[in-house]
């Protein structure tokens, strides 16, 4: 396959569907470390520490507390873009960016068991980013958001759809997710699914959380 990981490294399980991404911004004055934690109680296994205009320390002392918060739920603990704080509070791994450093020049700092994950808003980038050492790909935004406006417009389901039908490793959804699209999500092929605004600015995120996943679940009983 074109998005297959590098020769002699296995494709790996991701320990559950729902990826949370952080930003502060949106917990309406809420500690994050509360938002999270209530996220880990509803059901999160994957957590994206992503504060990109926090300072080294700052960032660091946030990922400590993420860090005691997701040990403390067996969940996996992601710092995005920058691999000094991910080393720095030994998460399991770091986020890469199109504008990061690529994947395989990181793979040597992380060592071999760390997670790779990254993100890609087009084939081309989601079979790069596999082919390079991602031990996943994020890939969007599938629907419109705000916060990945950036980004362009929507790839859509058709994209996301294909992408997962050239990677070997697993691809998450992302951008504009919300239970109410979630089976179209999991119908497109996708392993799992990334959100941002759906839990951290809801007033119950455990609630908000076990909404999802138990969206998430029910096309497979369907």
């Amino acid at each position: 396959m074109a998005g297959a990981p590098p020769a002699g490294r296995p494709r790996r399980a991701l320990p559950g569907p729902l990826y949370l991404v952080t930003d502060r911004a949106q917990t309406a004055g809420r500690p994050l470390a509360d938002v999270v934690e209530a996220a880990l109680r509803g059901g999160a296994r994957l957590v994206q520490l992503r504060e990109k205009d926090l300072s080294g320390l700052a960032l660091t002392q946030v990922g400590d507390e993420l860090r005691a918060a997701t040990r403390r739920h067996g969940t996996l603990l992601f710092v995005n873009d920058r691999v000094d704080v991910a080393l720095a509070v030994d998460a399991d791994g770091a986020h890469l960016a199109r504008t990061s450093m690529r994947p395989a020049d990181v793979r040597p700092l992380l060592g071999p068991d760390r997670w790779i994950g990254a993100s890609a808003h087009s084939l081309d980038e989601a079979e790069e980013a596999a082919a390079g050492g991602a031990d996943f790909v994020v890939f969007g935004p599938v629907f419109a958001t705000p916060s990945k406006a950036q980004y362009g417009p929507p790839v859509g389901l058709e994209a996301l759809r294909a992408v997962k039908a050239s990677l070997a490793v697993p691809v998450l959804a992302i951008g504009g997710i919300k239970a109410e699209n979630l089976e179209q999500v999991a119908r497109a092929g996708a392993d799992g699914f990334g959100v941002i605004s759906a839990i951290l600015a809801d007033p119950d995120p455990e609630a908000a959380t076990r909404r999802l996943l138990e969206a998430w679940r029910r096309p497979a009983r369907a």
